[in-house]
């Protein structure tokens, strides 16, 4: 194969083999299946050294593109076409309700019962925000590696910011990501749960006036109300948060934070514009306020996506956070923060006194998927599989929900968020379908208080199983909606302010 090199570009030689293949490959000039070159023989043909072939490759793995298969090479990706009729556009449109509160109450209701149906063979649980638990023997030989060439270490107290060699790693990841990143600048966490804490901890005080998406995630919720704070939920809309009611209330209440989710919303899988980032970080600079940026389900995009918010800021203004938790391993236990400037070192004393460092186990581990490359074949793998996924659970909202229900198309992640009409008795619904085996997450743990009817729903199941418990859903949802409801629905696009100040 012969492929046009600038030797001269300031763009990296690897990206430049990995821009020429994507770009055969997206338009259909290699074909579905279509073996590549092996590496020995592209670097001698293109008179390259075999690493940058080996760069290329992992980049268009990354990209969803092309997949290794042991022994044998990389071969193209199949292109994953949606079912015929679907529609992929999001008819999301919520009223847009500003709520203040003291934050939410029942994460750990629903984190207990999700946990407990999938102790069950014979639940359908779209509850969970947990990717599907099975585990390939490969990722079991990885992990057994990974501890072999551990050796002693495993015995040993370690950095409470943790190991070197895996935020050596995961800052280079970051930097693929859009998000330039030294090693210094992170610290590993017990899964982002324990970042967001320490972060919410490190920032807030009691009765601080905090900002975060209507809705969000509860388990966020739930920390903010252990902490006291004063809680201003801003609608979201079908493109992020409300920017024109963000800065009425960054300008009336001075919000001490801003907890924004940018990338795979939680619990709409809405994922943000540059340009709705950029604007984002604008006010919030020009109102003092700092931002935490949890983008947990990050690694599971269908596309490319804009840099975080992180890589935007220049002011120190940002903390980013996410984890492995949801694309590799739950039981692990990893996540990490990115924090510049001079509020490391306080989290860094912060992280020690809460539970000295992350498991060395569970550190090497991650390490060795990272530093192999299995890391990456693993999402892309997992990505194929949850687009599939999630168009099955379209077409099935499609066949069996009502005219009057709305949902999200989200671009990645691992659920989509559905808006049913007001007065819709959602919890009546969420009981009669678990007395079908079918677990689902009301929408109301999402929200600071009164919210409208809505269901997240995790796609990551067989089609069997999609189709079966969507199809329960709908018929429950049909015999509750009377022409009354419809009337009700959907439609309201006005602003409408809570008169809590």
């Amino acid at each position: 194969m012969n492929i046009p090199l600038n030797r001269h570009s300031p763009t990296p030689i690897y990206l430049q083999i990995r821009n020429y293949l994507s770009r055969l490959i997206q338009s259909g000039k290699m074909l579905s299946g279509q073996k590549l070159p092996s590496i020995r023989v592209l670097s001698t043909s293109i008179q390259v050294n075999k690493l940058t072939v080996i760069e290329a490759y992992s980049l268009l793995e990354a990209d969803g593109l092309i997949h290794a298969r042991q022994g044998s090479g990389y071969f193209v990706n199949p292109k994953t076409t949606v079912t015929s009729g679907l529609t992929l556009r999001s008819n999301f449109s919520p009223s847009q309700e500003v709520i203040i509160s003291q934050g939410g109450g029942s994460f750990f209701e629903q984190y207990t019962t999700s946990i407990q149906a999938r102790r069950q063979q014979n639940i359908i649980e779209f509850s969970s925000g947990f990717p599907s638990t099975s585990i390939s023997d490969n990722l079991q030989r990885v992990a057994k590696r990974a501890l072999a060439k551990a050796g002693d270490t495993l015995f040993r107290e370690d950095f409470p910011q943790g190991q070197l060699l895996l935020r050596q790693l995961i800052a280079q990841m970051l930097i693929q990501q859009g998000l330039e990143v030294s090693s210094e600048e992170i610290i590993i966490t017990s899964g982002s749960q324990q970042a967001l804490s320490l972060a919410m901890q490190y920032y807030l005080r009691k009765d601080d006036w905090v900002i975060v998406e209507t809705p969000t995630y509860h388990g966020a919720l739930g920390i903010l109300k252990n902490l006291q704070a004063k809680v201003i939920g801003i609608p979201m809309t079908a493109e992020g948060i409300n920017l024109e009611l963000l800065e009425q209330y960054l300008k009336s209440h001075r919000p001490k934070l801003i907890y924004t989710i940018s990338t795979l919303h939680n619990p709409t899988g809405i994922t943000t514009s540059l340009a709705h980032r950029q604007a984002l970080i604008t006010l919030a600079r020009q109102y003092e306020c700092f931002i935490l940026e949890d983008n947990a389900y990050e690694g599971l995009k269908f596309q490319p996506v804009p840099p975080p918010i992180k890589a935007l800021d220049r002011y120190d203004l940002v903390t980013y956070i996410s984890t492995f938790s949801k694309t590799l391993m739950p039981g692990l236990r990893i996540g990490y923060m990115v924090v510049t400037g001079e509020h490391h070192q306080p989290l860094v004393k912060q992280k020690l006194l809460n539970d000295l460092h992350v498991s060395t186990v569970s550190q090497v581990i991650v390490s060795e998927f990272l530093a192999s490359g299995h890391y990456r074949r693993h999402l892309n793998r997992l990505r194929i599989s949850n687009l599939q996924s999630r168009n099955v659970m379209l077409q099935a909202l499609e066949s069996y929900f009502p005219d009057a229900i709305a949902w999200t198309i989200p671009k990645g992640g691992l659920f989509l968020w559905t808006h049913l009409p007001n007065h819709l008795p959602i919890q009546t619904i969420c009981s009669e379908a678990l007395s079908h085996n079918v677990l689902i997450a009301s929408g109301a743990a999402f929200f600071l208080g009164q919210g409208y009817p809505a269901m997240r729903l995790n796609f990551c199941h067989t089609p069997e199983d999609i189709e079966h418990g969507i199809k329960i859903i709908g018929r429950l949802i049909k015999n509750y909606l009377t022409p009354s409801f419809i009337s009700v629905g959907l439609s309201s696009q006005e602003v409408s302010v809570s008169s809590m100040r």
